[in-house]
């Protein structure tokens, strides 16, 4: 089986200049400290750093045109100069007039309704992250797997666990079989029963949760096709992973942990996923779905007394 970390960034087509922040949002964390000041340049000054060269940007950072290329690379171009390209739409896009940023940081003392505000717009930039820097095509291979499986598996822990039986109710409501194990020892106890033509999701946003992975493991090397939903896709967890689906790095304060961030970002792959294999398998998915719609609606209507 390929290594999926390499597919994601040796694509036919390099990131569109609108996905650019939110790689660099996304793999900045997984980066060498060189690496790392090449990526907050580009991320604070498109514009500026567009109109350098190589050597100008890595004498910018302190750092060499070989890590300048490596950056560029890690992100999903070819080479520098397509990085430059895209760093020059990016600026383009961001002097169109769009509203300023507003901060997410929340305070002990701020009013409820700038809470409200601020979640709301940290909501929705992680929401456009995560659409800009999903890779339709790994997400089209694990649809057409999910799509045709005899059995599907869901590996989670935590929060990820609650998106992990999202997934698996919604998959059952479209007549797949579908389970969501959020216990190691089921989880990997169930993995061993896999084989090929059976599909094992892994939820994980750091990528290196031990109770996600064993299990994702077993269900690889037993044959199944494979997939991760991870915030790190150079995390361990891609090891197993036949195709990496890549949710944005939630940004963590003190009143708001990465958990509730990183939830947001997999339920909306979890959706993409959904709705993609309700499309491929459409004549029995709506039938299946509007059956469990009549046998519920009783427990939705008033009752008569």
């Amino acid at each position: 089986m390929t290594n999926p970390v390499k597919e994601i960034f040796s694509g036919d087509a390099p990131p569109a200049p609108a996905a650019l922040a939110a790689k660099v949002r996304t793999l900045t964390p997984s980066m060498t400290r060189s690496m790392q000041r090449v990526a907050a340049a580009v991320a604070k000054d498109p514009a500026g750093c567009a109109a350098l060269t190589v050597t100008g940007l890595a004498e910018l950072t302190g750092t060499s045109e070989a890590t300048v290329v490596r950056t560029a690379r890690l992100l999903g171009y070819p080479g520098y100069r397509d990085l430059r390209l895209a760093l020059a739409g990016l600026a383009a896009h961001q002097q169109s007039g769009r509203a300023p940023s507003v901060t997410a940081d929340i305070a002990v003392d701020d009013p409820i309704a700038d809470v409200v505000t601020k979640l709301a717009y940290d909501e929705q930039q992680t929401l456009a992250d995560t659409a800009a820097g999903l890779d339709t095509v790994q997400l089209g291979a694990a649809v057409s797997a999910a799509a045709t499986a005899r059995r599907i598996d869901i590996y989670g822990v935590g929060a990820s666990s609650l998106v992990g039986m999202d997934l698996a109710q919604k998959l059952l409501r479209i007549g797949l079989i579908a389970h969501a194990h959020s216990d190691p020892h089921l989880a990997v106890t169930n993995a061993v029963q896999l084989r090929s033509g059976d599909v094992a999701i892994a939820i994980t946003h750091s990528g290196s949760t031990g109770d996600v992975i064993e299990p994702l493991r077993v269900a690889f090397d037993r044959g199944a096709t494979t997939v991760a939903i991870t915030g790190r896709p150079d995390g361990p967890v891609s090891q197993y992973a036949d195709h990496v689906l890549t949710t944005s790095t939630a940004r963590e304060s003190e009143l708001r942990p990465a958990a509730m961030s990183s939830r947001t970002s997999q339920l909306l792959v979890v959706d993409c996923l959904f709705i993609g294999v309700a499309q491929r398998t459409y004549e029995t998915a709506a039938p299946a779905l509007a059956a469990s719609y009549e046998a519920l609606a009783h427990r939705h209507s008033p009752r008569s007394r």
